[in-house]
């Protein structure tokens, strides 16, 4: 029972780094040159979740713009809204979803410690 309130709860901080690299992704979706970044979940020891962070290396498009020296080909961000708004509503239900799992593990240990005592 406790290995499974330790499994959600790695999860839980798994699907939280999630949100904070789909966010982070968000956040800099108009900033020149910026590589987006992707969390995979591993499994760890004893049903641990273990998130891996990397970076996508993908160039961005390449826009003809006004620079301060002129105009010249930059390099926008590699990040596209129609994935990281839908794997963020997708992290946002596995939270929850783990959340409900830490409660029910909890109900169920009080009701056991409520019949032993």
């Amino acid at each position: 029972m406790i290995s499974g309130i330790n499994s959600s709860l790695s999860a839980l901080n798994a699907f939280a780094k999630k949100q904070e690299s789909a966010a982070d992704n968000i956040a800099n979706v108009n900033t020149d040159s910026f590589k987006k970044s992707r969390v995979t979940l591993q499994a760890g020891e004893q049903g641990a979740v273990v998130p891996q962070v990397t970076k996508i290396a993908t160039p961005g498009p390449l826009v003809y713009e006004q620079t301060a020296t002129g105009y010249e080909m930059v390099e926008k961000s590699n990040v596209e809204m129609s994935e990281e708004i839908p794997q963020a509503m997708l992290n946002r239900r596995f939270y929850q979803a783990n959340i409900k799992m830490v409660q029910i593990a909890d109900e169920m240990v009080g009701s056991l410690l409520d019949i032993k005592g």
